[in-house]
């Protein structure tokens, strides 16, 4: 494939991925990346910081996303609500992508500074919702608690989802594991 082929963004990040599941996150070079999607190792760094960030680029879409989501949720619905909707527009943007979100899942659970980013990417989206949600007029600290326990909804939930012998689509994996946090927190 040439250099002047479209998407060189896509081409570089699928590239590295098939090489972080083939050989290893560490084991994989750069220019293994580049010459796997037809291009130099130029184009790469115009494209990522450094091999690491292939897999974390997608992080603050998904942030805007959430929060929009949280901001944009009704007025009148308690915090939980809006971190279901904010939930529910970040599962739209896995559709169609179970395979991908396994692959890198299984790339970074395999290496601690890898999840040690992810861990952080978390921490980073739970302080965004929690700035939503008191932007929302939710007092603390109600906003921080309902944060936390909105990304370990999404960080369990995820996981559940990229299971081999999950079948259902996100939403619905995502919205049985909110209940499931909702059914502890009023049960006797």
């Amino acid at each position: 494939m040439g250099r002047w082929e479209p998407n060189a963004r896509g081409r570089l990040a699928n590239a590295a991925l098939e090489l972080y599941h083939e050989h290893g996150f560490e084991q994989t070079t750069v220019m293994e990346i580049a010459k796997r999607a037809g291009l130099t190792e130029r184009t790469f760094f115009r494209h990522y910081a450094d091999k690491r960030e292939v897999l974390f680029a997608g992080a603050p879409a998904m942030r805007e996303l959430f929060v929009a989501a949280v901001t944009d949720a009704p007025p009148s619905a308690p915090p939980v609500d809006a971190l279901a909707a904010g939930l529910d527009a970040v599962c739209e943007m896995f559709v169609g992508r179970r395979e991908y979100a396994r692959k890198r899942q299984a790339v970074i659970m395999a290496n601690a500074e890898l999840h040690e980013r992810e861990l952080v990417k978390l921490a980073t989206l739970s302080a965004a919702v929690a700035e939503a949600l008191r932007r929302r007029g939710v007092t603390e600290p109600t906003a921080s608690l309902t944060a936390e326990a909105g990304i370990a909804v999404f960080k369990i939930g995820f996981e559940r989802w990229v299971a081999e012998a999950e079948e259902r689509e996100m939403t619905q994996v995502m919205r049985e594991t909110l209940d499931q946090l909702k059914n502890l927190t009023t049960s006797d």
